[in-house]
Parts: C-alpha cells; sequence; structure tokens
C-alpha cells in the first residue's frame, strides 16, 4: 500500500438494511464490496485500497462516517463523485472528499462516535415501519429508560454488554452521554404514535455493545446494569442483543 501515494477521505453515508454488514464477503452483498464494485467502473482499473472508519454489522445503517481510499496516481474525485453517486444507486451516497496526508490513518483518528438506536412499543406498529424502527414488546417505562441509559454514561469494564470474541481482553469503554428520548424521526404516514430513540456516545464501542446496551434499558431493572458493570467477569446470563434494523451510527467525529 505504500506505493499508492495519494490519500483521499470522503464522507459516506448508506442504508444498511440492503447489506450484509461493512466488509466483503464472497457472495454476500456488503458496503465495501459495492463500493470497490462501483470504484473499479468509474476509475477505470483496480489499483486502489479502502479503509472504513467503522465495520459495522448486518443491517446497520450509517449517516455519517468516512472511508478512506488509497492511489497510485492523483485524481480529481471531487468532480466523480455524481458518477459514484450514479452508480452507487442510492442506497450508498458519497457526500464528499478531501485529499488528506498519505500517514493519516483514519481508524486512529477517530475520536468519537454517536449511535441512536430507534424504536417504538406500539400496539398498531406497522410492517412498513420496520426498515428504519425495530419494535420492542413490553419495555420499561421512558422514565426507566432514561434511568437505565444513564448507569452507562462514565468508563466502564463492558464484557456483560458485548458479544465476547476472539483474544480481547481489554473491554474497557468511556461512554460519555447516553439517552433516551421521544422522537419523529423518519416520520411517515405508517409511524407509529410514539417513536423513542436511544442515543450513546462514545470514544469507542465493542462487538454488539449498543445493541445490548438497548435491550438492557428495554428490559433490565437499575440494580441489574449495576450489577453487570460492578462485576463484569462473573457467570453472567448473556444480554440479548436488539435487532440491527433500529441502529444508525449517526455521526463519527475524525480529527484530520
Amino acid at each position: 500500500m505504500r506505493t499508492r501515494a495519494h490519500a483521499y477521505l470522503f464522507s459516506i453515508s448508506y442504508f444498511g438494511a440492503r447489506f450484509k454488514g461493512w466488509a466483503k464477503q464472497k457472495g454476500q452483498p456488503t458496503v465495501e464490496g459495492k463500493l470497490d464494485r462501483v470504484f473499479r467502473f468509474v476509475l477505470g482499473h483496480d489499483d486502489f485500497r479502502f479503509i472504513g472508519s467503522s465495520r459495522t454489522d448486518s443491517g446497520v445503517s450509517c449517516r455519517s462516517g468516512f472511508v478512506q481510499i488509497f492511489l497510485r496516481e492523483k485524481a480529481e474525485l471531487e468532480a466523480m463523485i455524481p458518477q459514484f453517486n450514479s452508480n452507487l444507486g442510492g442506497e450508498i451516497r458519497l457526500n464528499s472528499v478531501s485529499e488528506v496526508s498519505r500517514d493519516f490513518n483514519l481508524i486512529q483518528s477517530v475520536k468519537q462516535k454517536t449511535y441512536r438506536y430507534f424504536f417504538s412499543d406500539s400496539k398498531s406498529f406497522h410492517p412498513f415501519a420496520s426498515p428504519m424502527l425495530t419494535w420492542a414488546n413490553g419495555i420499561n417505562s421512558l422514565e426507566q429508560m432514561q434511568e437505565n441509559a444513564g448507569l452507562f454514561v462514565g468508563e466502564h469494564n463492558f464484557k456483560a454488554f458485548c458479544k465476547v470474541s476472539g483474544n480481547k481482553t481489554d473491554f474497557t469503554r468511556e461512554i460519555l452521554r447516553a439517552k433516551v428520548f421521544e422522537t419523529e424521526a423518519f416520520s411517515t404516514e405508517f409511524s407509529p404514535e410514539k417513536t423513542y430513540c436511544f442515543e450513546v456516545i462514545g470514544t469507542g464501542f465493542l462487538y454488539h455493545q449498543v445493541r445490548k446496551m438497548v435491550s438492557a434499558i428495554w428490559y433490565f431493572s437499575p440494580e441489574e446494569i449495576k450489577k453487570r458493570l460492578e462485576n463484569p467477569s462473573d457467570d453472567w446470563n448473556p444480554v440479548p442483543t436488539a435487532s440491527a434494523s433500529g441502529l444508525v451510527l449517526w455521526e463519527t467525529l475524525v480529527e484530520v
């Protein structure tokens, strides 16, 4: 990759329900896979490499993310954005691009991420609302969910609120803000009477951490959340993982 001397940073948005996550997978529709095909077509070659600011899971959408591309030759990529977007078909959109230093490291430059999870417990929930909202049955009151969300704020070991995989040993993450509120985002004629949003801002997140936090604010008592945070390595039953359909990477803060 060192031979590719030019680096560019794109801001990106995409609708995750159409994809099996960010990373390329053989025989599966993914965000990275579609970007790769479109860039090969528009640029006329395959001598490039991508790095994404977030490897989102299957079904997870992104309102504001970034992707870095490395090229061997300098290119006027800003002029190509309309052509890229035309071929991306509307489910992925490149919003802007700027040239960055070849030594700029996108992964290390992400300082903060904001996720929003949209849901409703409406008894008349319409299936047409399901692409962007999750229906949740028998959840806590709004007041209880607000209290539960606040318990996650601060630096904690989140081993009991993530999917443990591989050889990971560091489960400490810092949550800067977490709250639940009513919202009219994605309002259509098929929207439920009340839609809620869980917003969480942090410096980094573990695998399935946000979706497990969502389940906890829905169904746990404050005491159970506190016990798991205080004793993360105890033999806890796994926290259920909320559906991906309501989760959006809302904002990514990058230091360029």
